[in-house]
């Protein structure tokens, strides 16, 4: 259970203590059922992670929900026409909406945009809506993923800052009522998912990376030399 889902519950339990003082208990009755609902919403279950298999890296999904693209962007800020690979997940309210790190790696850099509110389900919503952009490298890779506000969200928690180590699927914040969330990342990828499928956050592996091979200083004289 996520901390906010006890405040929230608390907070209907003590709303229909009042309503029933004031007027009676079947008044107090539909405040119980908020309350209820609060606590289920913030919901946390374990989930089972998913290990590195061999020479290549999963990128889970972040989210509980549904995929609703799965598409080659532009990179943002890129120069050069390059692109990326984009996963689009819709967390509805029934979703568990507490949020996870793709990989395993060291946070690069956390971006808080300022936006609008639309669907979270609509075209421009990457773009429009309010956002946090994380990026987090690991195995020479760096992965972007996005928790983007949506039509009734108004808050974006994030618990990690720039340096810090997460592991592969770690509990890294959350995104309060129906959301979205992005993930970007290199074209090499197998993607594993498709439009519509269901996913669970930490558990559900998006795509598989390629861990990027390090370069030997000594290549480029043994080419030289050949």
């Amino acid at each position: 259970m996520v901390r906010d889902g006890y405040f929230y519950g608390a907070g209907c339990v003590l709303a229909a203590v009042i309503v029933a003082w004031l007027a009676a208990w079947p008044y107090a009755v539909p405040v119980l059922l908020l309350g209820a609902f609060f606590l289920w919403f913030f919901r946390d279950p374990e989930r089972q992670i998913p290990e590195t298999a061999g020479d290549s890296v999963p990128i889970v999904s972040p989210g509980d929900g549904k995929v609703t693209d799965v598409s080659v962007v532009a990179s943002d800020g890129a120069s050069g026409g390059t692109t990326r690979n984009r996963i689009s997940i819709f967390l509805s309210v029934f979703d568990v909406h507490v949020n996870r790190s793709p990989i395993a790696g060291v946070i690069r850099d956390v971006h808080y945009r300022r936006g609008k509110f639309l669907n979270a389900m609509g075209v421009h919503s990457a773009e429009e809506n309010e956002q946090n952009i994380v990026t987090v490298e690991g195995e020479g890779r760096t992965v972007i993923f996005k928790q983007i506000a949506g039509l009734i969200a108004r808050r974006i928690v994030f618990n990690f800052k720039v340096g810090d180590h997460v592991a592969c699927g770690e509990r890294v914040g959350l995104i309060k009522f129906g959301s979205r969330v992005d993930v970007l990342f290199d074209r090499d990828a197998a993607i594993q998912v498709k439009r519509g499928d269901r996913v669970k956050g930490g558990a559900t592996v998006l795509a598989l990376l390629p861990v990027a091979q390090p370069v030997h200083a000594g290549t480029a004289g043994e080419r030289e030399a050949h």
